[in-house]
């Protein structure tokens, strides 16, 4: 994604800016994030967690007690990158031979966040949490999801785009797929989802967004099987989830085909009633409505033909940089749907030892009732 929006904005910046105002409403003084999807978000910075001390720290606004803005400290091998991939303008560095704890208790100490109540990503090490309790051994703690959920939960139109963009190669391997035809007959799960990897890249994407899950017959029936050793049969369904990301956002499509023969006779059925329940739910998709309003439009249709038992899990989750993330479509949330939410609306039936089916699609939420972000055909043949 670019560091600057149409109009010549700092995209990354403005978050910042937002991050801080969304702090002082969670009455928190601060937050601090190390490489995580968070950073990501707020500094276009993309890069695994590692072993050393690498982090961002954004005080809470308006502070009048705090000098300074946002800061990153960072290893010394990383300087170079940093200011040249992020517009955070105070980057301090340690290395390696000092101690990287007192340097986070300087940082902390000029940016006054070293007492107060301090957030920290979720999904910190517990080395690193342990490293801030000793630099910061006054403050209390909180998770920054109580600031950052509620602006990650929107898109804006940078993170739109990147999200199309990978849907559509998504769409294209579907395409590709059904073209195969035949031709996977004899393939194995895990050599058919290598397939897909190198197929998604060559639409466009980066890699795949989470382990592609190809379960033929059977493990068709296992909602998160993986891919194993199984070769494809004719006639059996294949369950097919899998994404690619575009600029760090992914894409998280499924569909259920059989490549040769027929099915099982159940599995026309079965197929029909997933695919009436998805259009369902996708129908209920209009601002205002809540997230298990989507979800008890899909599972209506799946009870009423009987299945109901055999329909496990969420109706969908919310997607952005995380492929699961807020809202979360699901019985007991009554969180209501606004334009530039993301998620995912794919239910599924799964009958132990035979075969499972689902349908997936992802869905923005429009002012006027929704956009799917994936088009291809969602029949089994």
């Amino acid at each position: 994604m670019s560091e600057t929006g149409d109009e010549g904005t700092d995209v990354y910046a403005d978050r910042r800016k937002q991050a801080a105002t969304r702090l002082r409403e969670a009455n928190a003084n601060g937050l601090v994030c190390v490489p995580s999807r968070n950073l990501q978000y707020l500094t276009g910075f993309d890069e695994e967690p590692g072993e050393r001390h690498f982090l961002l720290a954004i005080p809470a606004a308006p502070d009048p007690d705090a000098e300074n803005g946002p800061v990153m400290l960072v290893p010394a091998l990383y300087e170079t990158r940093v200011r040249e991939e992020t517009s955070v303008e105070d980057v301090r560095t340690w290395a390696d031979g000092d101690d990287p704890v007192a340097a986070v208790r300087r940082l902390l100490a000029d940016v006054g966040l070293r007492e107060g109540r301090l957030l920290v990503d979720d999904t910190m090490w517990a080395t690193f949490t342990q490293d801030l309790r000793t630099a910061a051994p006054d403050a209390t703690w909180g998770l920054a999801s109580e600031a950052l959920a509620e602006l990650r939960v929107r898109k804006d139109d940078a993170e739109l785009a990147a999200m199309r963009a990978a849907a559509d190669a998504a769409d294209a391997t579907v395409t590709d797929l059904r073209e195969l035809g035949a031709g996977a007959v004899g393939m194995t799960e895990r050599e058919l989802a290598t397939w897909i990897g190198d197929r998604l890249s060559a639409h466009g994407g980066d890699g795949v967004s989470f382990e592609t899950i190809v379960g033929a017959g059977p493990n068709g029936a296992k909602p998160h099987h993986g891919r194993g050793d199984r070769e494809i049969a004719a006639g059996e369904p294949v369950v097919l989830d899998f994404g690619t990301r575009v600029d760090g956002y992914p894409s998280d499509q499924t569909r259920t085909l059989v490549f040769d023969g027929e099915p099982p006779e159940e599995y026309e059925r079965v197929h029909a009633v997933v695919r009436e329940a998805q259009a369902a739910a996708v129908d209920a998709v209009e601002p205002g409505a809540t997230a298990e309003s989507i979800d008890r439009a899909a599972r209506d249709v799946i009870e009423g033909a009987g299945y109901g038992d055999a329909f496990v899990h969420r109706t969908g989750h919310g997607v952005g940089l995380d492929v699961h993330e807020e809202p979360y479509v699901v019985a007991g949330n009554d969180r209501e749907l606004e334009p530039g939410m993301v998620f995912s609306v794919e239910p599924g039936v799964y009958l132990d030892g035979r075969f499972g089916c689902r349908i997936e699609d992802l869905i923005v939420v429009t002012t006027e009732g929704c956009e799917r972000l994936n088009r291809t055909d969602r029949g089994w043949r």
